[in-house]
């Protein structure tokens, strides 16, 4: 089953029981499945399109949890928090430091990365593998760390 298939199955279930703060965060997320797929390009969303957009949507509730911190905004740091815990559900499941680091430096060996100049050519095949499995600030300290930074 595609994420977009469980998110509409998830929102049926939701508007069956009434969830209306989960209904209305799937929408959101569906919305933009569907209007990335009417881009105007031939090919159908991919697996790996659907996770951009979920990581995208979970990214954008952490900045405005963020923000609505610093204006001491409670009521609506509390909306987007519960907002951000639907999203995660459906990341794919999240990867240990240790498992992390592992393919970190079995990357590393790969590329023949020696310092921190190689920091580039690491860090685009890591976040390929690692990509919703780890958030991205804690995959560069990680790169960083194993290149000797």
């Amino acid at each position: 089953m595609t994420l977009n298939e469980r998110i509409t199955e998830d929102m049926k279930a939701a508007m069956k029981s009434g969830e209306k703060l989960k209904l209305e965060t799937l929408r959101t997320v569906r919305a933009q499945f569907i209007e990335f797929s009417k881009r105007g390009s031939d090919k159908p969303i991919t697996a790996d399109d659907e996770l951009s957009i979920m990581l995208g949507a979970i990214k954008k509730r952490k900045e405005a949890i963020d923000l609505y911190q610093q204006a001491g905004r409670k009521e609506l740091v509390d909306q987007e928090s519960r907002e951000l815990e639907i999203l995660r559900t459906y990341l794919p499941k999240q990867m240990g430091q240790d498992e992390a680091e592992e393919i970190i430096k079995t990357i590393i060996r790969e590329v023949g990365a020696s310092s921190q100049k190689d920091f580039g050519k690491v860090m685009g095949r890591v976040m390929k593998e690692l990509k919703g499995k780890l958030e991205g600030a804690a995959v560069q300290d990680l790169v960083k760390k194993n290149l000797g930074g």
